[in-house]
């Protein structure tokens, strides 16, 4: 095997930086399965909403098959521009409440796999990585009405014991992630990972109830708080969407019936943990939760909420209201319950009702 220092460049001064070690690491790769486009939601989000800077590259032209994975480039009338080249990329990011980690993400290596795993473990002991967390999907008959599942593995059973909503025992189709975890695992460093559940009917298309289950799971596991609010706003859409062709279709609404009645009865004697539960099992105290309200209020985050919120709020003022304050009630509020709610899906996973 090649040396795996050679797969790699490395930013000179962030890995003499004292910043980036110890920290926790998320990974995710696209490209293998990944149902309901998962991944690339979760990446595409952490991009566009946190803030990052570059910690390695890996060479792709050494990893990725070009011919399989073609990359786009865009013709603009007489000549070609924005040639897109794969990349698998190792991030330093800081999550809501400021807390740095890393992000490895990019195109499923097509080559050199034991080369590209060696050289992750090689960065994770040169930066003296804490906890490696990492996510995909796959296509599962399930129905889109029920609490978005979740299959945990890895060598840290304080973070694995009552999170999975189905156990196998298989033969399956290995992706690279699959082998990090076990050289991981065999080089004694603490990893888990989750499997996310896509309702087999929606494999092939953005699923964001799917991927917000994802980032809820990876910041459980690795303490972060991660963003999710654009992708439940999509998810309440798409949803929506899903619930207006499933009332079309007598057929349609036959299949999920019989999806739903299956969740049911395999699911009424599993007891899984909420992810606001310890590792100790306890439910965090009141100083733990006031600390970290108090953390999150001191962040830019929750500043660029609230003065977007005070917008709001004057916005909805100018417009003035009807006079009736009854009727601006029943006009402006939705009913945690009521119509507007969509049945069988809460907002945090591993909550009753929620997803797990």
């Amino acid at each position: 095997m090649l040396d795996p220092l050679t797969l790699f460049n490395l930013d000179p001064e962030l890995a003499a930086s004292a910043e980036v070690r110890g920290l926790r690491l998320l990974a995710g790769f696209t490209g293998f399965g990944e149902a309901g486009h998962v991944v690339s939601q979760v990446r595409d989000e952490l991009f566009e909403n946190l803030e990052h800077d570059l910690v390695a590259t890996f060479d792709a032209d050494q990893l990725i098959d070009y011919r399989a994975r073609r990359p786009q480039l865009t013709f603009v009338e007489d000549h070609f521009t924005g040639y897109e080249a794969p990349r698998i990329e190792l991030h330093r990011f800081y999550d809501g409440l400021g807390e740095p980690f890393l992000f490895l993400t990019g195109f499923e290596p097509d080559f050199q796999w034991e080369r590209f795993t060696a050289a992750v473990l090689r960065l994770v002991e040169m930066l003296d990585v804490s906890l490696v967390a990492w996510v995909h999907s796959v296509p599962m008959p399930v129905p889109h009405t029920r609490p978005i599942g979740v299959t945990a593995h890895g060598n840290r059973p304080d973070l694995i014991e009552g999170i999975s909503s189905w156990k196998p025992t298989a033969q399956i189709q290995a992706a690279v992630g699959h082998l990090l975890e076990v050289r991981l695992a065999e080089a004694g460093v603490d990893v888990v990972g989750h499997v996310v559940h896509v309702p087999h009917y929606l494999a092939d298309a953005e699923f964001p109830p799917a991927a917000v289950a994802a980032l809820e799971y990876l910041g459980a596991a690795a303490n972060l708080v991660l963003p999710t609010d654009r992708l439940r706003e999509a998810g309440r859409e798409v949803e929506k969407q899903i619930a207006q062709q499933v009332d079309a279709s007598a057929e349609v609404r036959g299949v999920v019936a019989t999806l739903e009645s299956r969740y049911d009865e395999y699911t009424g004697s599993t007891v899984r943990r909420s992810l606001l539960v310890k590792d100790n099992d306890e439910l965090p105290d009141a100083e733990e939760l006031g600390a970290a309200v108090e953390a999150y209020l001191a962040s830019p985050q929750a500043e660029e909420e609230t003065e977007a919120l005070l917008i709001g709020q004057g916005e909805q003022e100018a417009a003035g209201s009807s006079g009736d304050p009854a009727a601006d009630k029943d006009e402006d509020s939705v009913e945690p319950n009521g119509p507007n709610r969509l049945p069988g899906r809460d907002d945090r996973p591993g909550t009753p009702g929620g997803t797990a």
